[in-house]
């Protein structure tokens, strides 16, 4: 836990926008001794936030992370389960007096449940308690599953902390069931760093990608900074930083 808390501090002071107030700040406190350099520094995180506030710009960055179409009906039949990524909860939700998922997480369940009722095929679900709490991802969807759907999964991973977490504690449960294929379900600009992991794992990975971006421009309102936008572009610089990360660790 210690370590997914450093990670995450270190991630956050890297991404926007608390990367964007740390060079603002920087360029504030040094504008009297370093004009130039304090108004160099002000001007680049401000014309950036604003940049990555625009939801034609969050539409690139996630983009620039898909690297599958929407799976096709015909694909699945090769798989032997689905494998559905935990993506985040809403520790101590008030109206239900415990922890719960978040959208993330929920949009991935629910396409995963899709997926399941075309193929027939078994799933697995994923994710533990990073940042506390008191229910684990994994058993969070295992719940929704059994009392919205009326499903049952075969196998819960309920200690997870990251996506590799995903990875290498999913993998014996599978392979102890003879399953060696799968359908990756998770959100789009998530699958170009989560599909090498489950690869790292002896496991073969069919892209099951959900809510994929646009980059057309179809409204100037595109170009006007929006709260999603900037979501949507630290999303993706997350995966890109992520991606990088775990280069620089290859042993993982």
């Amino acid at each position: 836990m210690t370590a997914w808390l450093a990670t995450n501090l270190i991630a956050l002071a890297l991404l926007p926008p608390l990367s964007l107030a740390l060079l603002l700040a920087a360029g504030l406190i040094i504008h009297r001794r370093r004009p130039r350099l304090a108004m160099s520094l002000i001007l680049l995180s401000t014309t950036a936030l604003y940049a990555l506030s625009t939801p034609w710009i969050g539409g690139l960055l996630q983009k620039s992370l898909e690297i599958s179409r929407p799976v096709s009906p015909a694909a699945l039949k090769s798989a032997g389960a689905i494998v559905v990524l935990g993506g985040g909860r809403r520790i101590d939700a008030a109206e239900y007096g415990s922890d719960t998922l978040n959208g993330l997480s929920l949009e991935r369940l629910r396409y995963a449940v899709f997926l399941h009722r075309a193929s027939g095929l078994p799933l697995l679900v994923t994710g533990g308690k990073p940042g506390g709490g008191t229910q684990p991802e994994g058993r969070i969807m295992q719940h929704i599953l059994q009392e919205d759907y009326g499903i049952a999964p075969r196998w819960v991973e309920d200690g997870a902390l990251t996506t590799w977490d995903n990875a290498r504690r999913s993998a014996p449960l599978l392979e102890h069931s003879g399953v060696r294929r799968i359908v990756l379900v998770t959100h789009a600009w998530h699958l170009r760093r989560a599909v090498p992991l489950f690869e790292s794992q002896g496991l073969a990975v069919i892209p099951a990608g959900i809510q994929f971006s646009s980059t057309r421009l179809d409204s100037p309102l595109d170009l006007v900074p929006t709260p999603a936008g900037l979501r949507d572009s630290t999303f993706a610089l997350h995966e890109w930083l992520g991606i990088l990360w775990y280069k620089l660790r290859p042993s993982m």
